[in-house]
This record gives structure tokens, sequence and C-alpha cells, in this order.
């Protein structure tokens, strides 16, 4: 079960990478209800068997890429955003003190904070794409011009997925001329 959810994870990256053309350095955020991905309903059965099979299908592909990963936790952290300090200086975002739990945080924010060389939280970020795993919300944490986009996958393990990357605000009106490569 969780080498078929490892793997599902993996393929909705890919998939949503491929379409969302983000860059080395670019912030990609996810939302992870372990719960759901177990056929629970949300927060009430955390999963961190599920969260690392996640974690393990998303992150290689990250890194490989030079793309950082945010971790969304759960609302009892306010929805706040485990990441590398590398990614959180980069972006000039404000550190705050806190550490994710399985029940305050969620599974997938703590098997990243666990995972990551030198986490730290922050409250607010703008990401350039993102998967929403388990209706999690992370629309607070994209861009202001978010995109849904669709995938061949559908769910990983139970728990159904959203997916968006963001562009560019078109600005101008009827005689303005647009860039095709920022769509």
């Amino acid at each position: 079960m969780f080498e078929e959810i490892k793997a599902q994870a993996e393929q909705a990256v890919t998939e949503l990478l491929e379409v969302a053309k983000l860059r080395k350095g670019d912030l990609f955020v996810i939302g992870c209800s372990s719960s759901e991905i177990m056929g629970e309903r949300i927060g009430k059965g955390s999963s961190m068997e599920a969260a690392q099979a996640v974690y393990e299908g998303v992150a290689p592909v990250l890194k490989e890429k030079g793309i950082y990963l945010a971790a969304q936790c759960c609302e009892h952290l306010n929805r706040a955003l485990i990441m590398e300090e590398e990614a959180a200086e980069k972006f000039g975002y404000e550190i705050v003190n806190v550490r994710p739990w399985a029940h305050a945080g969620g599974s997938f924010a703590t098997t990243v904070f666990e995972n990551c060389e030198r986490p730290v939280a922050v409250e607010h970020i703008k990401a350039k794409a993102g998967i929403d795993i388990g209706a999690t919300l992370i629309g607070m944490h994209l861009k202001d011009v978010a995109v849904p986009v669709r995938l061949s996958i559908k769910k990983i393990g139970e728990a159904p997925i959203i997916c968006a990357r963001t562009r560019p605000r078109f600005i101008g009106g009827e005689r303005a001329r647009y860039q095709e490569d920022l769509k």
C-alpha cells in the first residue's frame, strides 16, 4: 500500500512540474492529509507511514530539479509551512518558532521537518505551484493568479488531489500584448 502511495505522489509531482514549468530555486507547496490518504476524515487518522511514503515520492523529484519544498501544516498551527532555512532566507520569509508533530502540524509537515537539513517554520509564502492532498486548502500559499491543473492521477491513496500552477497577471486590456512563455 505505501509503495503505491509513494508511486502516486511521485507521478503527481512529476506531471505537475511538467505543466508548471518551474525552475531551479522556485518554491513548491504541498498540503497533505495522511488521514485522508488512509481513507479517514481529515485530522482523524494520522499516519506517519503514509506521510513518509508521500515524502519519498516527491522529495527526490523536487531535489533533482533544485525546487524548494514547503510543507503546509494543519489548522492547529495556522497552516504554517515547514521548509529549509535556506529557502526562507532566499525569499525573505519571517521565521516563526514551532515544531510540528503528528497531531499539531500533521504527519507530512512533521516528516518534512525531520528530513530537512535545517528546518524552519514560516507563516506565509507565495509558491509557484502546489499539490493539495485531501482538501488541506493550500490556495492561501500560492501566488495570486492560480491556474488549476488536471493530472492523469486523481487520488493519492484515498485522498483526492487538487493541483495548481500560477502565472503572472495579465494587465493592460485589449491593446496589450502578452509573452506566451509567461502563461
